[in-house]
């Protein structure tokens, strides 16, 4: 006689509403948390499903509270330095509730995002973050989508759509703030394009920080340039040349403190024994791959992620909130940045970077 086969049905909803005593709408409410429910009923119908092993089935759930459990992620950052680790930390949040991502690339053409658009609401996803590699205002993708949209590491023109930013002003202040606290009182500041934004932001928050600690550093001292490392060694020869007597320099990028960091140690300048140095973005091989390692300034975009996708959950869920927030930068410390250099000895030989050469090609940037 063959042997009792074991029922290895697997249980459904169906299962636990009858084994709970109530309805199967009721038991979907219970396990969703959604109705106006007794304590007491709610507490039976998990106990239920708990002892019959009851896993619900995301699409069956989608089904009764009309989602598909998919978001969209667009991206104009094709490179995907600032966008994967805004994906990663979004993943993180909406994985929790079971909820999967769709990336998409427009690579910067705006017809193609547009198809794009197309394409997830025609999957009929929940909800859509859009997150690229500047914090410029940008054309909003569309209202009347039928979903929620969220921006994350950029904004729209459309002021009231909600968006969140890393803490840029903030990260200047941080910068600021380490480098005095070490006791250094001659700073400088040496960033990218003047028409950006965060770097507007940067150099006002360290301006503003300083100018509270009563010291005299101000917005015209900030050098303008370009995010590489070729204008990092261009502008330390022209900041040198001007005052001599730098004791720390914070730099708009881990890049352009990578060629600051040449040229100091051309010059013979050491760091951070004679000039503390700081960079931002805190991008690791960058940073860690420096002579010294670099100290920098972490825009934690992974947590931009995570509050852009509960900011999205909470639009999906009937709580939508609006305009921009932002998300606190922190300090990495590194090697580069120490203790104030000693007070110079008055009979010491005169500090040859006060007759210090500009590097080769280094020039005065056009204005």
């Amino acid at each position: 006689m063959p042997a009792a086969e074991s029922d290895t049905r697997r249980a459904t909803i169906r299962d636990v509403a009858a084994h709970a005593g109530v309805s199967i709408g009721t038991a979907s409410k219970a396990l969703n948390g959604q109705g106006k429910l007794r304590a007491e009923t709610r507490a039976r119908v998990v106990a239920a499903a708990r002892e019959l092993g009851f896993s619900p089935n995301v699409l069956a759930r989608g089904l009764l509270a009309g989602r598909t459990y998919t978001v969209g992620l667009i991206t104009t950052d094709s490179f995907g330095r600032f966008s994967i680790p805004v994906m990663l930390g979004a993943e993180d949040a909406l994985g929790a509730g079971q909820i999967s991502v769709f990336m998409c690339d427009t690579r910067d053409d705006p017809a193609r995002e547009r198809q794009h658009v197309e394409m997830l609401a025609g999957r009929q996803v929940d909800g859509l973050i859009v997150t690229g590699r500047r914090i410029e205002p940008r054309p909003s993708v569309g209202t009347g989508l039928g979903m929620p949209v969220v921006y994350a590491m950029t904004q729209s023109l459309d002021g009231d759509e909600p968006a969140v930013l890393p803490d840029d002003y903030g990260g200047g202040r941080i910068a600021a703030s380490h480098l005095l606290e070490a006791g250094r009182a001659h700073l400088g500041h040496i960033t990218g394009p003047e028409r950006f934004l965060c770097a507007r932001r940067r150099a006002s928050g360290f301006c503003d920080a300083i100018a509270e600690a009563g010291g005299s550093f101000s917005a015209h001292h900030v050098l303008y340039g370009e995010w590489s490392e070729a204008w990092g060694r261009q502008a330390a020869g022209i900041l040198l040349r001007s005052h001599p007597d730098v004791q720390g320099i914070f730099c708009g990028s881990d890049q352009i403190a990578r060629g600051v960091s040449d040229t100091l140690r051309l010059l013979g300048r050491r760091v951070p024994d004679d000039i503390a140095l700081i960079g931002f973005d805190n991008w690791e091989p960058m940073a860690c791959g420096a002579d010294p390692p670099l100290t920098s300034i972490d825009m934690c975009l992974e947590d931009v992620g995570r509050v852009a996708a509960e900011h999205l959950l909470s639009a999906i869920n009937g709580e939508p909130t609006h305009g921009p927030h932002t998300v606190a930068c922190r300090l990495v410390v590194r090697s580069s940045s120490g203790a104030a250099p000693a007070a110079p000895d008055p009979a010491a030989a005169p500090d040859p970077a006060a007759g210090a050469q500009i590097p080769p090609g280094a020039q005065d940037p056009a204005r």
